[in-house]
């Protein structure tokens, strides 16, 4: 694992636990060259996710894509991003259990089906990108369904 500080190839393992959900195995590391202590997930990779884009085009499911919309979205608010990890996991859980192919569109609403749950803005913040709004109506509807 190279160090996100120095670039450095080594490292060595300091604290290993499983995740909460047991899916994963989180790894405090410590680089040997700076000191710099780093977290990485190792997690078994094996139903490979494909998504249906809108034009249906197809491409294949990107954790890291997903964790930077989350991300941003949830920038400047009391979100962790170990809790936007777990948001993913739990999405990714009900997805390989039950299929291997999602549109974008369901994909987007897991997403803000779990965002509303923990934290309005960011929710918001994700629906205005996801849902492309355009006009301060599209807020207003967005605000009205959060609240119901």
């Amino acid at each position: 694992m190279r160090c996100p500080a120095c670039g450095h190839h080594e490292s060595k393992v300091v604290d290993s636990r499983p995740s909460d959900d047991a899916s994963n195995i989180r790894r405090r590391r410590e680089c040997l060259s700076c000191h710099n202590r780093f977290t990485t997930y190792e997690r078994l990779v094996d139903n490979p996710l494909v998504i249906v884009k809108s034009d249906d085009s197809v491409e294949a499911y990107d954790r890291d894509k997903l964790f930077r919309g989350l991300l941003i979205a949830c920038a400047k608010r009391p979100i962790s991003s170990d809790q936007i990890a777990d948001l993913i996991n739990d999405i990714e859980n009900e997805l390989r259990s039950s299929r291997q192919q999602v549109s974008s569109k369901e994909l987007g609403d897991m997403a803000l089906e779990r965002l509303a749950r923990l934290d309005e803005v960011a929710y918001i913040r994700f629906a205005s990108v996801y849902k492309d709004f355009k006009s301060v109506e599209e807020f207003r509807d967005a605000l009205s369904q959060i609240k119901e």
